[in-house]
């Protein structure tokens, strides 16, 4: 009878193929310390990005119920307390933020349980659940933050592609390398299907092609500061709608703002925010480039590398559980630094160069930066496979290599 199972299971290509793809999360153990920290903990981060692979794979005792399903969704919104009373040991809970008024209903639950980890939500609308959360569960669950894959998952996973063009066009969504559908394939749908769904629960937004060519503009923008004035007159929209859809894609984990840092060291530095996307594939596509060929001579490859590897940063943090200290720094003559770390007691420049070879030119910024700060030690992230430690203080890595910088 095993036996007859077991083949049945070989047959099955898909199962096999999903369950020898999967890719261990780094995010595991900070997940699993928040669990035994917190009686609830959310998951948040984009739709996609293996929420709800991770929660099930980790908590495989806890029932699970998406309230992305129509039935469960109502049979939350209409009796919450009912919904909850059917899950007595606690359970999974997918897109929680579809059923605000749960919450209420759950902060009893937890109050009256002695439990760690009981109830495990996940979102892929920070705003939304956040809003709720903060309201009524307010110091009983952790939060982290999932996006996807990382270049160290990858790396572990053997799944990372075989040059950086390859990784740049294709991203790092889960679905991609676990399902194998092509990335030309996979994005448009993906855009297609967030702003059909997300993009009207957040606001009911009635023009929704003038938000898609928004959303492309965006993409042409991608490592550049964000010039709200200027994107107000392309898109045609006032001021204030576009600082509201900049803060829908930040809330869905579309877009990332790295702020700029201000201690200007008697300088007059940049106040406005850099503009990037968290997963390159997203960009490549809203661009439209579709093949390596094409992305090898596209303008903005150095700022497509750029972003890559800033996200890496955020991810390394947001697996961790660790706040995002990232900025970057600019002052008005154009002196600029990619990446400078805020480590509380000391600042961490780096600087990020797509060519594989090194040139002097790639130093300027730094040696420019670190002569008008006093700080002596700094980093060039680029995309060769030299290491190097340079007398000035500069220590030259791989970009891949970039977790050996602590902070």
């Amino acid at each position: 009878m095993l036996d007859n199972i077991i083949g049945i299971l070989w047959n099955s290509i898909p199962f096999f193929s999903y369950i020898c793809d999967m890719i261990t999360r780094d995010a595991e153990k900070k997940l699993l310390q928040l669990s035994r920290s917190f009686k609830a903990v959310a998951v948040i981060g984009p739709r996609q990005s293996g929420k709800t692979t991770l929660v099930k794979s980790l908590f495989k005792n806890k029932p699970y119920a998406s309230l992305e399903n129509p039935d469960i969704m109502r049979f939350a919104l209409e009796d919450p307390r009912g919904f909850l009373g059917s899950f007595p040991n606690g359970a999974i809970l997918d897109e929680a933020q579809r059923a605000p008024d749960l919450y209420s209903y759950l902060q009893e639950i937890l109050d009256n349980s002695k439990k760690r980890g009981l109830f495990i939500l996940t979102g892929s609308n920070n705003f939304l659940l956040q809003q709720s959360i903060s309201q009524t569960l307010a110091g009983r669950i952790g939060y982290l933050q999932l996006l996807p894959f990382s270049v160290n998952e990858l790396i572990s996973g053997k799944k990372l592609p075989k040059n950086d063009d390859e990784l740049l066009l294709k991203g790092s969504y889960p679905p991609i390398y676990h399902q194998r559908i092509p990335p030309g394939d996979w994005y448009p749908n993906y855009i297609r299907t967030y702003i059909e769904r997300d993009v009207r629960q957040l606001k009911n937004i009635s023009d929704l092609n003038r938000f898609t060519k928004f959303l492309s503009l965006l993409a042409g923008r991608c490592g550049q500061e964000l010039n709200m004035n200027s994107l107000s007159i392309e898109v045609g929209a006032d001021l204030k709608t576009m600082q509201s859809w900049i803060g829908i894609l930040e809330s869905s984990f579309i877009v990332y703002l790295l702020r700029p840092h201000f201690k200007n060291f008697n300088k007059t530095v940049i106040k406005r925010p850099k503009l990037y996307f968290y997963d390159t594939g997203l960009v490549c596509s809203l661009l439209r480039i579709s093949s390596v060929k094409q992305l090898e001579t596209h303008p903005l490859r150095g700022a497509i590398f750029e972003a890559l590897v800033i996200t890496e940063f955020v991810k390394q943090r947001s697996n961790a559980g660790q706040p995002n200290n990232l900025y970057y720094w600019r002052d008005k003559t154009g002196h600029e630094i990619d990446l400078l770390i805020d480590a509380a007691s000391k600042l961490i420049p780096i600087e990020i160069k797509s060519g594989k070879t090194i040139t002097p030119e790639f130093f300027r910024n730094l040696d420019y930066w670190c002569k008008l700060s006093s700080i002596k030690k700094s980093y060039l992230l680029y995309a060769g496979t030299e290491k190097q430690k340079r007398s000035a203080g500069t220590e030259i890595l791989p970009w891949k290599e970039l977790a050996q910088i602590k902070s």
